[in-house]
C-alpha cells in the first residue's frame, strides 16, 4: 500500500523496505539520506511555488488558467505540506526519544 504520489518519497519508502543491506555504511548513507531529504524538501516547495503562480495568473488573468487547475495544485501543495510536517513531528519524536534514553 502506497501513501504518496511524490516519486522521491516513493524511492525513499523503497530503499528503506529494501533495508541498509544494499547501502554502503558510513558517510555514504547519510550523505543519500539528507540529498534525498532536500529532493523532497524541494519538490514540497516546487508544488508551493506552482500554485501560487496559478493563483496569481488566475486572479490578474495573465494567461487562462481554469479554477480546477488552481484548486488541484492548491490541494497537491497542501497535501504534500502536511505530509512533510508529519514526518517531521515524527523525526523530532524520535530524536525527542533518543536524547531521553541513557547510556
Amino acid at each position: 500500500m502506497r501513501i504518496s504520489s511524490n516519486p522521491a518519497i516513493e524511492q525513499a519508502l523503497d530503499k528503506g523496505s529494501l533495508g541498509t543491506a544494499t547501502q554502503s555504511a558510513g558517510k555514504n548513507q547519510g550523505s543519500d539520506f539528507a540529498q534525498m531529504l532536500m529532493d523532497v524538501i524541494g519538490e514540497v516547495n516546487d508544488s508551493q511555488t506552482k500554485f501560487g503562480e496559478l493563483r496569481e495568473d488566475y486572479v490578474t488573468g495573465r494567461r487562462k488558467v481554469e479554477i480546477q487547475d488552481v484548486m488541484v495544485a492548491m490541494e497537491k501543495a497542501g497535501t504534500s505540506m502536511q505530509l512533510t510536517m508529519a514526518v517531521r513531528n515524527k523525526v523530532l519524536e524520535a530524536y525527542q526519544e533518543l536524547s531521553r534514553m541513557q547510556v
